[in-house]
């Protein structure tokens, strides 16, 4: 696990749009939703763009419509642009979080916290305000919910969130 997380760290700190991952993101999201995912860090940037390419491979190979999982997997993360993480803050919070086996979220009232926490449902709200149909909010809120096991689309979801 320890490897994984500096891994992790090492592709936040050297993270880079390229022009394969500019046209990705114009062939999926409309301009709207480009100006809410420039609103991002360009880690998350990255990590949601990484996570839509494993998402559109398992689809592939599932035979699943892809069209309204891949538009969830590059937004799932919007939450985040309220309150910006670095990657430093996201560094402290996971170490954090797991020293304290999870006892950090009652930090919440510190908004880094918070918006760590709760990026989905924040994700969620911003993304209701836009209309946006019920799946791909009911994708994005419940990406990090692990009591929600019955749905396969948001499985691919968490899987390959987690391993980006």
């Amino acid at each position: 696990m320890i490897f994984y997380r500096i891994k992790q760290f090492y592709w936040a700190i050297n993270s880079k749009l390229n022009d394969k991952d500019i046209k990705f993101l114009k062939s999926n999201l409309n301009s709207q939703e480009l100006n809410l995912f420039f609103r991002l860090s360009v880690n998350e940037q990255k990590h949601s763009i990484n996570v839509a390419y494993d998402v559109e491979k398992i689809c592939k190979v599932q035979d699943v419509d892809s069209k309204v999982i891949l538009k969830a997997s590059l937004l799932h993360d919007i939450g985040k642009c309220v309150k910006k993480l670095t990657i430093i803050d996201k560094g402290l919070i996971v170490i954090g979080d797991k020293i304290s086996k999870g006892r950090l979220r009652k930090f919440c009232n510190l908004k880094k916290i918070y918006v760590y926490y709760n990026h989905g449902i924040i994700g969620y709200e911003i993304l209701k305000k836009y209309n946006y149909n019920d799946r791909i909010l009911y994708l994005i809120k419940n990406h990090h919910n692990n009591e929600v096991k019955e749905d396969s689309e948001l499985n691919i979801l968490k899987m390959c969130d987690s391993r980006n």
